[in-house]
């Protein structure tokens, strides 16, 4: 696959927020007038349900009277009722819609940093977390993250102003009931705040097994193959039981620790009603109130318990959210070791230069054998090397080190004469191509596997690289063109390694790097093969991997890798001429026969 920079739709904050708060504040930031509308539908909204009451109160006593009652004004305060009631409902369903807006696009937003901040980081990140686990944390905690978000304004907010308005309202009919509502309403949010924080810890446990689980699912996918073939499917399905299980054990004991919260809100508002339903009797029973009016106290105590029950609902999202936000933040915390510099890399075919270059995919164990060790050679503008060496000689590695997938240990590497750490990233990898054996297409059209989904690529550019590769048979099929969708595993090895080339044609780097391009053709498509890979690498400076000597017979240079050093560096026409050469050996080993020769 063609190495590519990554395109960040938005920049993460440089110190990430690590509280509800601060992720409020960057993300729902940028949309503030749509906050603003949220509010003024949560006001009138509240100050309609406020008014309710007000009007039942009305109604009762007025009723009250029986004969003498003025049958008008109770029509009119029966409409008036309806009325408010309707706008209440339609400023609730307006509020909902803008806050679940207002919520989702600013989560999408985080969604969306979170994914570019993942592709900028560097390989030795990727390769501590398992794929199923980096989309959990996108998916999974953003998700809970959203859910929390869309309704956090219209329920938090909400209620807060709700439950603020009833409590005035209590104050206004008697401060003595006002003054005691108001003492339940703090014991009953502080009683809930101090056990909410009891779920905190095992719903992050929670979201740290689905993470496994996923990750644990996506490795056997990936390996479904070898798994089938080797008949060990019972053993993986006993091991994926065994994930399954602790994700189950502790779902049930977050879930048991987070309804703590809303049966202890039953109990409290139990004691709740039963208070101010007796002061409203004792008070009726007094001749202090009138019926109207201690119907109007039982009305605003469900005032006081709708944002509560609202407040504890939110509370166990709450939970969800502090545990997912922590893990997002740890995420977004994380720093590439691999940064650009400024210096930018010559026009046209650069030279190659590695200095002494030492690499350990562990420098922090001092114990830790060295994958290259002293590595030195030189690479000449438009030149073409063959790597070869046994497997596990650095031969992958050394070529990732170009690309900057990883930085060497010890040593230098120049690119054009400058040292690839001192060159921004993405002219670094714009000039420098990579393409592999397994190439990864995606399900997506013929143009956007090739052009990565560049808008600014055209569709006569896609077809021109087709073109150039051989492939304008394979083209002329396709019912849509360049447009047609690409299903994964569609493709032979042999056209999947054409559309890898197509892919560098649309880029014209600079250096080109190709791991062992032939190794699973057939002779025909190889022949197609050998002749897109000869116009590929006119004019352009190129590092071919192989196992196969035939794939190296085009080749100026050979460099012989074994046991992360060099064991021969020299023109190809010198060493198959000298018979003490390691590749003399090699062709010897082939029967002299390049195009049968294969290295072990």
């Amino acid at each position: 696959m063609s190495s590519s920079a990554a395109v960040s739709p938005s920049v993460p904050p440089d110190a990430p927020p690590r509280s509800a708060l601060g992720v409020l504040g960057t993300y729902l930031g940028p949309l503030r007038w749509q906050v603003a509308a949220l509010a003024a539908l949560l006001l009138t909204g509240t100050g309609l349900n406020l008014l309710l009451p007000q009007l039942l109160q009305q109604f009762v006593d007025n009723a009250k009277q029986g004969a003498g009652a003025d049958v008008a004004g109770l029509v009119r305060l029966a409409g008036l009722y309806i009325l408010l009631a309707v706008g209440v409902q339609l400023m609730t369903a307006g509020a909902t819609y803008v806050g679940a807006r207002v919520g989702w696009t600013a989560t999408n937003r985080l969604r969306a940093d979170l994914m570019a901040h993942l592709l900028s980081l560097d390989m030795r990140e990727h390769k501590e977390r398992t794929p199923g686990e980096m989309i959990e944390r996108i998916d999974g905690d953003v998700t809970a993250l959203s859910n929390f978000f869309s309704q956090f304004a219209v329920r938090v907010f909400g209620a807060a102003l709700l439950l603020t308005g009833a409590l005035v309202m209590f104050f206004r009919e008697d401060w003595r009931i006002g003054l005691g509502v108001t003492v339940f309403t703090a014991i009953t949010l502080t009683a809930m705040n101090r056990v909410r924080k009891l779920g905190v810890e095992p719903t992050r446990l929670e979201r740290e097994a689905s993470a496994r689980l996923f990750g644990f699912v996506e490795e056997r996918l990936a390996g479904l193959e070898d798994v089938r073939s080797l008949g060990a499917g019972g053993h993986h399905l006993r091991r994926f039981l065994d994930v399954q299980r602790t994700f189950f054990t502790r779902s049930i004991n977050s879930w048991r620790r987070r309804s703590v919260v809303w049966q202890l809100s039953m109990a409290l508002f139990a004691v709740g009603y039963v208070g101010v339903l007796g002061a409203a009797v004792g008070l009726y029973a007094g001749g202090a109130i009138t019926l109207g009016t201690a119907f109007l106290l039982y009305q605003y105590m469900t005032l006081v318990e709708e944002p509560i029950d609202q407040l504890t609902q939110q509370l166990q999202d709450l939970q969800k959210a502090g545990a997912s936000l922590g893990r997002v933040s740890e995420l977004l915390a994380l720093r590439s070791a691999v940064r650009g510099g400024e210096t930018p890399l010559p026009a046209g075919p650069l030279p190659l230069a590695f200095r002494d270059v030492t690499f350990s995919y562990a420098p922090e164990d001092p114990q830790a054998r060295g994958v290259l060790r002293g590595v030195s050679f030189d690479l000449p503008a438009g030149q073409t090397v063959g790597l070869l060496g046994r497997t596990g000689s650095g031969k992958t590695t050394l070529t990732r080190l170009i690309s900057r997938l990883y930085d060497a240990t010890q040593g230098e590497i120049l690119l054009g004469g400058v040292n690839v750490q001192a060159t921004p990233l993405h002219d670094l990898r714009s000039r420098v191509a990579v393409v592999t054996q397994d190439v990864q297409l995606f399900q997506a059209s013929v143009r956007d596997n090739l052009s990565f989904f560049d808008p600014h690529v055209t569709d006569a550019q896609v077809e021109a690289a087709l073109h150039e590769v051989g492939l304008s048979a394979w083209l002329a099929r396709l019912p849509d063109g360049v447009r047609t969708p690409l299903p994964t595993g569609s493709l032979s090895a042999g056209e999947a390694q054409l559309l890898a080339f197509a892919r560098v044609m649309l880029r014209d780097p600079s250096l080109i790097i190709l791991d062992e391009p032939s190794s699973r053709l057939d002779p025909a498509t190889e022949a197609l093969l050998t002749a897109a890979m000869t116009r590929l690498l006119s004019g352009r400076t190129a590092i071919i991997i192989a196992h196969r000597l035939d794939t190296v017979a085009r080749a100026d240079r050979i460099l012989v890798l074994g046991d992360g050093e060099v064991l021969e560096d020299g023109r190809r026409d010198d060493l198959a001429r000298d018979p003490r050469s390691h590749y003399a050996a090699l062709l010897r080993a082939g029967q002299l026969n390049e195009h049968d020769g294969v290295l072990a």
